[in-house]
């Protein structure tokens, strides 16, 4: 039995499982212009169906992960002007004490402590049930007027090749090695099957 033989066996068969594993990861973004050979258009996976991949994750994005409705009723809840009603607050105080006596002098001198608050509960009770209507119909236009889906689509559409496959890398760059330590293991014990047959049969 040739041990050298055995070992550059195994060796080669490890070497061929990780390499064929690195070109089909590489294929995943290369070529990344069509290339035609023997009447065949090579092109990478995610380059070729870059359009596709625009639109299903436009999809995504636009009716799942942030549809109008979730938006609208967390822009709408009652909880957001409860959040903001201390600064609400402070700028009615600030236009009630400073701002209407500027502007009608003789009307401050005769507002006093008591009727300030008043008003003052008086607008932001009124803005408390003006908030939800005023938010819901700013959230009908921005629905009109801006196409979510659409904006995904055309900004994932319109990456480069390179920017794209930088993305997906940062995403899946430990995925990616451990698949071509797998093919290399693949690789190895495929080796050692071909030396154990080989053991066996002779």
């Amino acid at each position: 039995m040739n041990i050298a033989a055995n070992i550059i066996t195994i060796l080669l068969s490890a070497f061929t499982g990780w390499v064929t594993t690195w070109i089909a990861i590489k294929m995943l973004f290369h070529p990344r212009n069509p290339i035609k050979f023997l009447g065949i258009t090579i092109q990478g996976i995610f380059p070729k169906n870059q359009r596709l991949i625009a639109e299903k994750l436009g999809q995504v994005v636009g009716k799942e992960l942030l549809s109008f409705d979730e938006i609208e009723s967390k822009v709408t809840s009652p909880d957001n002007l409860q959040k903001l009603r201390p600064d609400i607050e402070a700028h009615i105080d600030h236009f009630l004490r400073n701002k209407l006596n500027e502007v009608f002098p003789m009307l401050g001198m005769l507002m006093g402590e008591k009727t300030i608050l008043q008003l003052k509960e008086a607008f932001l009770l009124e803005l408390g049930s003006l908030f939800p209507v005023l938010m819901k119909s700013y959230m009908h236009k921005l629905r009109d007027d801006l196409d979510l889906e659409k904006i995904v689509t055309e900004k994932v559409a319109g990456f480069s090749s390179g920017k794209l496959e930088d993305i997906l890398n940062q995403i899946t760059q430990k995925e990616f090695k451990f698949l071509e330590v797998i093919g290399g293991g693949f690789g190895l014990l495929i080796g050692f099957g071909q030396v154990l047959i080989a053991y066996i049969t002779s």
